[in-house]
Order: structure tokens, then C-alpha cells, then sequence
């Protein structure tokens, strides 16, 4: 599994952040880091939780 983010889309609301603080951080300049693209094990489902919370859809899950 990889986490890839829309930029276009991504308004850095901070809801994958709060469902998913060990993957994603939104900086002080409002852009999104994602802290780890490739999550494993119960990362996985945190992943998959703050892609379907995304208020913008700006998050994606791309299968290996």
C-alpha cells in the first residue's frame, strides 16, 4: 500500500492528522507531510480510516 495526496485538493484541514498522527502532519505553512507512504501492519487501517475521513478526497490509496 502507498498514501499519495492531491495537493490540488488538499485544503490541510488537519482530519487525517487527528485520525492519523503517525502518517500525517500539517506544517505551520498549511502544506501536508506524509510522515510514512508506505504504512504496514495496524498502520494500515489508520491509513485507510484518514483517507475515507478526508473531507476533500485529496488522499489516496494506491495497492502494490
Amino acid at each position: 500500500m502507498r498514501i499519495t495526496v492531491d495537493r490540488s485538493k488538499c485544503t490541510a484541514l488537519g482530519v487525517c492528522e487527528s485520525l492519523a498522527p503517525e502518517l500525517f502532519e500539517v506544517q505551520e505553512d498549511g502544506s501536508l507531510i506524509i510522515l510514512n507512504e508506505r504504512p504496514e501492519g495496524s498502520l494500515c487501517s489508520a491509513a485507510r480510516e484518514a483517507v475515507e475521513g478526508c473531507p476533500t478526497e485529496a488522499l489516496r490509496i494506491e495497492e502494490d
